[in-house]
Protein backbone atom coordinates (compact mmCIF):
# COMPACT_ATOMS: atom_id res chain seq x y z
CA UNK A 1 0.00 0.00 0.00
CA UNK A 2 1.42 3.09 -0.73
CA UNK A 3 2.39 5.57 1.76
CA UNK A 4 -0.16 7.94 3.06
CA UNK A 5 1.18 11.33 3.30
CA UNK A 6 0.73 14.34 5.55
CA UNK A 7 -0.57 17.22 3.03
CA UNK A 8 0.43 21.25 3.88
CA UNK A 9 -1.24 24.37 3.34
CA UNK A 10 0.74 27.63 3.28
CA UNK A 11 -0.02 29.47 6.86
CA UNK A 12 1.29 26.56 8.94
CA UNK A 13 4.59 26.68 6.38
CA UNK A 14 4.84 30.39 7.01
CA UNK A 15 3.83 29.73 10.85
CA UNK A 16 6.44 27.21 11.61
CA UNK A 17 9.09 29.04 9.31
CA UNK A 18 8.46 32.29 11.67
CA UNK A 19 9.50 30.81 14.51
CA UNK A 20 12.60 28.88 13.37
CA UNK A 21 10.64 25.36 13.85
CA UNK A 22 10.34 24.15 10.37
CA UNK A 23 12.28 21.05 11.87
CA UNK A 24 9.23 19.99 13.51
CA UNK A 25 7.26 18.86 10.04
CA UNK A 26 10.25 16.41 9.83
CA UNK A 27 10.07 15.60 13.69
CA UNK A 28 6.85 14.79 13.53
CA UNK A 29 5.80 13.47 10.16
CA UNK A 30 9.21 12.64 8.71
CA UNK A 31 8.06 14.38 4.98
CA UNK A 32 5.11 16.48 4.08
CA UNK A 33 4.12 16.84 1.18
CA UNK A 34 2.65 20.40 -0.63
CA UNK A 35 1.36 21.33 -3.76
CA UNK A 36 2.77 23.31 -6.85
CA UNK A 37 0.08 26.60 -5.51
CA UNK A 38 1.17 26.47 -1.62
CA UNK A 39 5.06 26.54 -2.88
CA UNK A 40 3.73 29.68 -4.78
CA UNK A 41 2.59 30.54 -1.91
CA UNK A 42 5.01 30.56 0.58
CA UNK A 43 7.46 31.84 -2.14
CA UNK A 44 5.62 35.31 -2.83
CA UNK A 45 5.84 36.27 0.50
CA UNK A 46 9.92 36.24 0.24
CA UNK A 47 11.38 34.23 -2.56
CA UNK A 48 14.73 34.47 -1.89
CA UNK A 49 14.10 33.26 2.44
CA UNK A 50 12.12 31.08 1.62
CA UNK A 51 13.22 29.55 -1.44
CA UNK A 52 16.48 28.89 0.58
CA UNK A 53 14.16 27.94 3.33
CA UNK A 54 12.36 25.21 1.20
CA UNK A 55 15.98 23.98 -0.09
CA UNK A 56 17.09 23.46 3.07
CA UNK A 57 13.92 21.49 4.15
CA UNK A 58 14.20 18.45 2.12
CA UNK A 59 11.57 16.63 4.06
CA UNK A 60 9.05 19.42 2.93
CA UNK A 61 8.62 17.93 -0.95
CA UNK A 62 6.33 19.90 -3.97
CA UNK A 63 4.31 16.88 -5.34
CA UNK A 64 1.89 18.41 -8.67
CA UNK A 65 -1.50 16.94 -8.68
CA UNK A 66 -1.65 14.25 -11.42
CA UNK A 67 -4.75 16.28 -12.76
CA UNK A 68 -4.73 19.68 -12.34
CA UNK A 69 -8.13 20.43 -13.47
CA UNK A 70 -8.90 18.29 -10.17
CA UNK A 71 -8.75 21.13 -7.94
CA UNK A 72 -11.39 22.90 -9.50
CA UNK A 73 -14.41 20.47 -7.52
CA UNK A 74 -12.88 22.60 -4.38
CA UNK A 75 -15.16 25.73 -4.32
CA UNK A 76 -15.37 28.57 -1.90
CA UNK A 77 -11.53 28.29 -0.96
CA UNK A 78 -8.46 29.82 -2.08
CA UNK A 79 -6.49 27.52 -4.81
CA UNK A 80 -3.63 26.30 -2.36
CA UNK A 81 -6.17 24.48 -0.27
CA UNK A 82 -7.99 23.65 -3.27
CA UNK A 83 -4.95 21.92 -4.42
CA UNK A 84 -4.05 20.70 -0.84
CA UNK A 85 -7.42 18.70 -1.35
CA UNK A 86 -6.91 17.70 -4.42
CA UNK A 87 -3.92 16.20 -3.56
CA UNK A 88 -5.07 14.65 -0.43
CA UNK A 89 -7.79 13.14 -2.55
CA UNK A 90 -5.43 11.58 -5.23
CA UNK A 91 -2.80 10.05 -2.37
CA UNK A 92 -5.47 9.17 0.22
CA UNK A 93 -4.17 11.59 2.58
CA UNK A 94 -3.59 11.08 6.31
CA UNK A 95 -3.60 14.23 7.59
CA UNK A 96 -3.92 17.87 6.37
CA UNK A 97 -2.19 20.36 7.82
CA UNK A 98 -4.20 24.19 7.44
CA UNK A 99 -5.20 27.05 9.79
CA UNK A 100 -8.32 28.58 7.96
CA UNK A 101 -11.28 27.72 9.49
CA UNK A 102 -13.19 27.87 6.04
CA UNK A 103 -10.63 25.11 5.28
CA UNK A 104 -11.13 23.38 8.21
CA UNK A 105 -14.95 22.96 7.62
CA UNK A 106 -14.53 22.25 3.88
CA UNK A 107 -12.06 19.35 4.93
CA UNK A 108 -14.10 18.26 8.04
CA UNK A 109 -16.87 17.65 5.36
CA UNK A 110 -14.80 16.08 2.83
CA UNK A 111 -13.61 13.60 5.57
CA UNK A 112 -9.95 15.11 6.42
CA UNK A 113 -8.56 15.03 8.97
CA UNK A 114 -7.28 18.45 10.00
CA UNK A 115 -4.30 19.99 12.54
CA UNK A 116 -3.30 23.59 12.43
CA UNK A 117 -0.09 25.19 13.51
CA UNK A 118 -1.09 25.41 17.15
CA UNK A 119 -1.65 21.56 16.81
CA UNK A 120 1.34 20.99 15.51
CA UNK A 121 3.06 22.65 18.76
CA UNK A 122 1.09 21.04 20.96
CA UNK A 123 2.21 17.87 19.43
CA UNK A 124 6.09 18.81 19.66
CA UNK A 125 5.73 19.16 23.02
CA UNK A 126 3.65 16.15 23.22
CA UNK A 127 6.70 14.21 21.66
CA UNK A 128 9.35 16.26 23.92
CA UNK A 129 10.60 18.29 20.92
CA UNK A 130 9.78 21.61 23.34
CA UNK A 131 9.29 22.31 26.75
CA UNK A 132 6.56 25.02 26.68
CA UNK A 133 4.60 26.12 23.54
CA UNK A 134 3.21 29.56 25.59
CA UNK A 135 6.77 31.80 23.90
CA UNK A 136 6.19 29.83 20.72
CA UNK A 137 2.44 31.06 19.97
CA UNK A 138 3.11 34.28 21.10
CA UNK A 139 5.84 34.89 19.02
CA UNK A 140 3.54 33.42 16.26
CA UNK A 141 1.06 36.11 17.16
CA UNK A 142 3.89 38.80 17.15
CA UNK A 143 4.44 37.85 13.48
CA UNK A 144 0.90 38.46 12.60
CA UNK A 145 -0.94 35.17 12.78
CA UNK A 146 -4.49 35.25 14.38
CA UNK A 147 -4.82 33.39 17.56
CA UNK A 148 -7.72 34.60 19.63
CA UNK A 149 -7.40 34.62 23.52
CA UNK A 150 -9.59 31.53 23.42
CA UNK A 151 -7.26 29.63 21.39
CA UNK A 152 -4.35 30.25 23.21
CA UNK A 153 -5.62 29.53 26.31
CA UNK A 154 -6.97 26.35 25.19
CA UNK A 155 -3.77 25.30 23.35
CA UNK A 156 -2.07 26.79 27.20
CA UNK A 157 -4.44 24.38 28.91
CA UNK A 158 -4.05 21.56 26.69
CA UNK A 159 -0.29 21.84 27.45
CA UNK A 160 -0.88 22.30 31.45
CA UNK A 161 0.48 25.41 31.12
CA UNK A 162 -2.21 27.43 31.71
CA UNK A 163 -2.31 29.49 35.12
Amino acid sequence: MPIQPVISNTSPLIGLFGINSFSFLRDLYTEVWIPREVEKEFLAINEAIHREALQSAPWIKVVDLTNPQSAAAYQGIDSGEAEVFALAAEHDARLVLLDENKGRRKAKEIGLITKGTVGILLRAKEEGLIDVIEPLLMQLRDNGMHLSESLINNALQDADEAD
